[in-house]
């Protein structure tokens, strides 16, 4: 059944959202899109430009060559948030608008660590209303001004994409809050069904249409052969998949700006999956913090069972033949725009007034938004604490706490408010004297000149934030702190340069300042402590730790990050238009397979006419994965596969195998009908190449002693990891942890592989790891080694073979695919052999063939078996089954007692 959320999306795309009407009005550019319906499933190889109807066509071409000039020959990155780094005020008059930069937006000072020759260009939304008739001038105004593209949401959908889904519900789940009973300030409607802040699906639905309509306004300016799109945050984790599913070589790269959650939140969001997936059809994902990335790994793991690696220092998910990038890079301030507003004669005037009026007193400083994380009323009681146990400073240390106006609307909101008033009151009620407030709260909107002069005479700035993205302020607060170098204004800060921070171990920037005092919030008593260390410790030590803050700050800015993070991306899109991609599935579970250019799907015309050419063929067959499916309850073949295989094997032109990692009893007691097939059990350690001959080994190695050392080992494990196992087979001890808990059992797979290494250092054998599994087998034995024993033994007796077939599904089919890909060089088979590796799905593989299922296994093989010239009355070749059946390749070892038959 299709999860709601795919139909959801399709219909979206189609346009069928009649709940919220269309987006702010107004005409349409030429380059958009109109909401037609996208086709439900697409495996189109190539760059995926007709995923609209036939009457998109010139829309979808307008979109690739955009209409929108470009002032810069070559690559440009497109930059798309929820909001412009723009101010647009309506003019006095009322008539038309007036656009400036926004200098506070860092998304706007990412430009300075952009590559000189590539252009910048915005695509987000105004922070203001425009109305449909005003739209198209407005965008042209941006557009030829401003290099931005506005996005225009109406009323109705930015209320329930912004304020429902993204900041009450995705913005607290994304900072740990799980939606519990108590509503998250809901709106009218969830008011009236009493859902409050859980999972809306209509939410969902909006959400998922203002992504589509940022991506229409992206196709408008878009070149996707030369442009880089870089989508920033949590309001548009959609817009990735819109985007590959037009363009499948499109450069995206995404970074999060707020904390990513650990898997046991995340895994509580209805639609987790998806939103995981639209995430890995980028190409570099960038997180704050190694916390954020874990977590989003994890997540990865456990849900959909991608294990990320770690090459030279760079983080990769394999993901359908793609390498998703993990970028770990902590944003910075802007020290140019910092400078520039304490060079301002507003500030200093400002710095000098609050320097006069708390003159003898220890100011500590808190600048936060005004929401339920950021801990404001955690810091009043710490405060409040500090007061108590230390006297001394009653009367001498000041809080200034600025509460920057909310962003969010709730009862929750207005709960905190009132708290933070109610604490306010009873402090200063408490420990307040005649000319001495110790608070001073200031709950409105700042100046940014204001702003610095509070960081420039702060003794101290707290942070004491319960969960945050990143938190700029302690950055902020250090280049205040220090001043211009080489100015002599600013006299507040004249002397050696001195600061003091004590944050909270939750933020984003704490793991950057090694120099900080880090608390837990929630401990009033240890936060309480640490102000007073903090506005009690040496002059020396201030300005060691201000020091080291200072040199780390001032080198991490805002154009550090944002060269890293391009520098990334072009890293990872560096083979984008080298491998062949194909474009695949529903929804949101939509992604792109990149294959390398030589492995392509197995032509069934081109197999059956090498095939019947043939006159000396070798069939080598994988069981499980390959012949049946990995999940299908009944192993047994089928009688069609078992029909199939004897008419192979009654062509004299034939020899097959079926080449498994199942044991022999096993093997044997599903092909008992089969007595012209040849069977390879245990990786090829065992051999038979008829029914009625005896099973031989590939090796001389009969010593199992090792057994007795490794499986000890194996039940420590076993024992101390839930849902693990050991399967024992006659020549080797498997551990599976499949069904145990994902990361425990990964980590415990290889703290096993390390320990049996370590004791079975010295025994013939060799220990493996692989999916879900950790192996100890004899050494020589696989699945390569036994497809080149046949081939070899068949050219010594003059059947030298000039058509090879081998199909497997899983790792150790790779040893044969690299096996079969040699024998040409070394002469094993007749020049010119077609010779045909097939892998089974679309994955990477050494093998130059792939076929999508077992399905499309099992319909080849037909063909083959049609094709072969058939003979009731022919039997195999007398000499070539007289000869194999009397080499002895090696003794057989004894029995090992009772073994389970599972195989992989």
């Amino acid at each position: 059944m299709m999860s709601r959320s795919y139909t959801n999306l399709l219909d979206l795309a189609a346009g069928n959202f009649a709940a919220l009407g269309p987006s702010g009005g107004g005409r349409r550019r030429s380059g958009s899109f109109g909401m037609k319906r996208m086709p439900r499933v697409m495996t189109v190889p190539g760059t995926l430009s007709d995923l609209d109807d036939d009457d998109d066509e010139q829309a979808a071409t307008s979109s690739v060559a955009s209409d929108v000039p470009s002032s810069a020959v070559g690559e440009r990155l497109i930059v798309v948030a929820n909001q412009l780094p723009v101010v647009a005020r309506r003019r006095a008059d009322g008539r038309g608008w007036v656009f400036s930069w926004d200098d506070d937006s860092l998304l706007l000072r990412l430009r300075d660590g952009v590559p000189d020759e590539m252009e910048v260009f915005f695509v987000g939304s105004l922070r203001a209303d425009v109305l449909p008739a005003e739209q198209d001038e407005v965008s042209q105004t941006l557009i030829d001004g401003f290099r931005c593209a506005p996005v225009f949401l109406s009323p109705e959908l930015n209320e329930r994409f912004y304020h429902h889904f993204c900041k009450r519900y995705l913005w607290p789940l994304f900072h740990y809050m799980l939606p519990f009973a108590s509503p998250l300030s809901p709106t009218t409607e969830a008011a009236a069904s009493g859902d409050g802040g859980r999972f809306d699906r209509s939410a969902w639905e909006a959400y998922v249409l203002a992504n589509k309509h940022f991506y229409e306004k992206v196709v408008e300016v878009i070149n996707p052969e030369d442009d880089y799109v870089w989508v920033h945050d949590y309001h548009l984790m959609a817009l990735p998949t819109f985007l590959r599913r037009r363009f499948n070589r499109l450069r995206i790269g995404f970074f999060l700006h707020s904390p990513f959650p650990s898997s046991e939140i995340y895994r509580t969001l209805p639609v987790r999956e998806e939103v995981l997936r639209t995430l890995l059809n980028c190409d570099l994902i960038g997180f704050h913090t190694f916390d954020y990335a874990r977590h989003f790994l994890s997540c990865c793991s456990r849900m959909l069972g991608l294990e990320y690696q770690s090459k030279r220092g760079y983080i990769g998910l394999e993901y359908f033949g793609r390498t998703v990038g993990i970028k770990i890079m902590p944003m910075g301030i802007h020290m140019g725009q910092l400078q520039s507003v304490l060079r301002l004669p507003e500030k200093e005037q400002r710095a000098a007034e609050l320097l006069q009026r708390f003159e003898g007193k220890t100011v500590l400083l808190g600048v936060d938004d005004t929401d339920i994380f950021k801990g404001i009323n955690l810091k009043l009681l710490a405060f409040e604490t500090m007061l108590r146990m230390h006297p001394k400073w009653q009367g001498r240390a000041v809080l200034v706490q600025i509460a920057n106006p909310p962003r969010g609307k709730g009862k929750e909101l207005e709960a905190i408010q009132a708290e933070i008033r109610g604490s306010c009151e009873r402090i200063n009620r408490d420990f307040g004297q005649t000319g001495y407030s110790p608070v001073v709260f200031i709950d409105r909107n700042v100046s940014s000149a204001e702003r610095l002069a509070y960081y420039t005479i702060a003794e101290c700035v707290v942070v004491t934030a319960v969960r945050d993205g990143m938190n700029l302020t302690p950055y902020e607060y250090i280049v205040c702190r220090h001043g211009i170098p080489g100015s002599e204004s600013a006299p507040e800060v004249s002397g050696p340069k001195k600061s003091m921070l004590v944050v909270s171990e939750f933020i984003g920037c704490s793991p950057s300042l090694s120099g900080a005092i880090r608390v837990n919030p929630w401990n009033i008593e240890t936060t309480a402590e640490a102000l007073n260390e903090a506005i009690s410790m040496s002059e020396q030590e201030k300005q060691l730790r201000h020091g080291k803050h200072y040199r780390y700050v001032s080198t991490h800015d805002v154009a550090y990050w944002s060269k890293s993070f391009i520098q990334d991306l072009e890293r990872a899109c560096k083979d984008h238009f080298r491998k062949p991609c194909w474009g695949i599935g529903l929804g949101f579970g939509f992604r792109v397979v990149a294959l390398d250019p030589h492995f392509t799907k197995l032509n069934l015309d081109t197999i059956v006419m090498s095939y019947e050419r043939a006159k000396s063929r070798v069939v080598l067959l994988d069981y499980d994965g390959t012949l049946v499916p990995q999940a299908s309850i009944n192993m047994e073949p089928s009688a069609e596969i078992v029909r199939i295989i004897n008419t192979l094997c009654s062509d004299s032109n034939n020899i097959v195998f079926i080449v498994s990692g199942r044991s022999r009893d096993s093997l044997g007691k599903m092909f008992a009908s089969c007595p012209k097939l040849g069977l390879a059990a245990e990786h090829g350690y065992f051999l038979r190449w008829t029914r009625d001959e005896e099973w031989q080994t590939s090796t001389h190695t009969s010593d199992f002693g090792w057994m007795q050392m490794a499986e000890p080992v194996m039940n420590l494990y076993t024992e101390s990891t839930d849902g693990s196992y050991i399967e024992n087979k006659e020549t080797a001890l498997v551990w599976h942890h499949q069904d145990a808990d994902p990361g425990f059992g990964s980590s415990q797979a290889k703290e096993m592989l390390d320990h049996l290494e370590s004791v079975l250092a010295n025994e013939p054998v060799a220990v493996r790891s692989g999916q879900f599994i950790v192996e100890v087998k004899p050494q020589g034995v696989s699945k390569g080694l036994v497809a080149e024993k046949i081939l070899t033994l068949m050219k010594e007796k003059g059947q030298q073979a000039d058509f090879v077939l081998c199909i497997g599904d899983d790792r150790s089919d790779e040893d044969m695919f690299e096996n079969i890909a040699d024998v040409m060089k070394r002469n094993i088979v007749a020049p010119k052999t077609p010779l045909f590796a097939c892998t089974v799905g679309q994955k990477p593989s050494k093998a130059r063939f792939y076929l999508d299922d077992t399905f499309d296994v099992v319909n080849m093989l037909s063909s083959l078996a049609d094709a072969s010239d058939l003979d009731p009355i022919t039997e195999l070749d007398d000499d070539l089954a007289t000869s194999v059946s009397s080499i002895d390749i090696s003794d057989e070892p004894p029995r090992l007692g009772n073994r389970r038959d599972e195989g992989s």
